[in-house]
C-alpha cells in the first residue's frame, strides 16, 4: 500500500455488506492513504479498519451532524485534502447520508471520485430472477402506515421491478400494506446477502407477512416486487381505441395499430369491425 498515490479530492467508497472478502485492493489502498475517513458510525467502521490492518482517522458524518461539520470538510478538501466517505455497509448515498456533501463538493469544483463495490439492492436484483431491464429503487418505505400506503399506491401500476429496503421489525407491516394496496402479488425477500445465511425467499405478500409476523428476520433486508402485470384491456377499451384510430386511419391500419397496443390479433379486430364501418 505504500506505493499507492491518492490525488486530492473526495472518495465515495463502497464497503462490504457482510463478507470481508469483498474488499477490493483499491478500497483498502484508498482508506489507508486518505487523510480522513468520514463514516456513519466510528465503532462499525473501526472494526472494518482493524480487520484490514489500517490505521485511519475516522470522523463521524451523518444526517444529524452534517450541517455543522460539512463546511469544515469542504474547506479541507479545497485545501487539497484526500477524504474518503463510507457508510456502515455498502455503497454510500444509496439510502445513506452524503449526497449534500457530494453536491456541494461538485458545486465548489472539488473532484469527487468513486470507489465502487457492493450494494445490497443491486446484489438482490442479480440473484432474484426478476426483470432487471427497468427497476425503481425506493429506499426504506415510510415508517408510518399512511405514508407507506400512499407510496405503494403511487407505484403500484409501474411495469418495472420495485426494490425497497426494510427493517426486520417493520417487514410484516410493510407486506400487509402491499397486500392491502396492491393485492396479494409476488414478492421476494433477500436477506443476509454475502453472509453465511444468505437467502432469497419467494412468496406472496400475504404469505410472507404471516411468516415474518411470528418470526421477524434479522439482518439487512431487501424487498423485491416483480413488475405489475399489465392490465388486460376490456371490450370497452378496445372499442374506444378503435373508434379513435378510425378517425384518421383506414380499418386495416387502425386494426394493426390497436393490435400492437393491446395484444389482440389484427385479423380478429378487422373482422369484428368490418361490418360496423360499412
Amino acid at each position: 500500500m505504500t506505493d499507492f498515490s491518492l490525488a486530492p479530492g473526495l472518495y465515495v467508497a463502497a464497503t462490504p455488506i457482510g463478507n470481508l472478502g469483498d474488499v477490493t485492493k483499491r478500497l483498502a489502498d484508498t482508506l489507508a492513504a486518505a487523510d480522513e475517513v468520514l463514516c456513519e458510525d466510528t465503532r462499525i467502521s473501526g472494526r472494518l479498519m482493524q480487520a484490514l490492518g489500517i490505521t485511519a482517522k475516522l470522523r463521524p458524518y451523518h444526517d444529524h451532524n452534517g450541517p455543522q461539520v460539512r463546511p469544515g470538510i469542504l474547506a479541507a478538501l479545497k485545501d487539497g485534502a484526500r477524504i474518503a466517505l463510507i457508510s456502515d455497509a455498502g455503497t454510500p448515498l444509496i439510502s445513506d447520508p452524503g449526497y449534500k456533501l457530494v453536491a456541494e463538493a461538485r458545486e465548489q469544483g472539488i473532484q469527487v471520485y468513486t470507489v465502487p463495490g457492493p450494494c445490497a439492492a443491486i446484489a438482490a436484483l442479480s440473484i432474484a430472477g426478476v426483470p432487471t431491464d427497468r427497476f425503481s429503487f425506493l429506499g426504506f418505505a415510510p415508517a408510518k402506515q399512511g405514508a407507506r400506503q400512499s407510496l405503494l399506491r403511487e407505484v403500484m401500476m409501474r411495469e418495472e421491478t420495485l426494490v425497497f429496503y426494510e427493517t426486520g421489525p417493520r417487514l410484516s407491516k410493510m407486506l400487509r400494506d402491499v397486500t392491502e394496496v396492491m393485492g396479494d402479488r409476488p414478492v421476494l425477500i433477500a436477506r443476509e446477502l454475502t453472509k453465511l445465511h444468505e437467502e432469497v425467499v419467494p412468496g406472496t405478500a400475504a404469505s410472507l407477512a404471516d411468516i415474518y409476523e411470528s418470526q421477524p428476520p434479522k439482518g439487512e433486508i431487501v424487498v423485491v416486487l416483480p413488475p405489475a402485470a399489465a392490465p388486460q384491456p376490456t371490450e370497452e377499451d378496445i372499442d374506444r381505441l378503435m373508434e379513435e384510430a378510425l378517425k384518421t386511419l383506414s380499418l386495416k391500419d387502425a386494426s394493426e395499430e390497436v393490435a400492437k397496443k393491446t395484444g389482440r390479433r389484427k385479423r380478429d379486430l378487422y373482422q369484428a369491425w368490418l361490418g360496423r364501418t360499412r
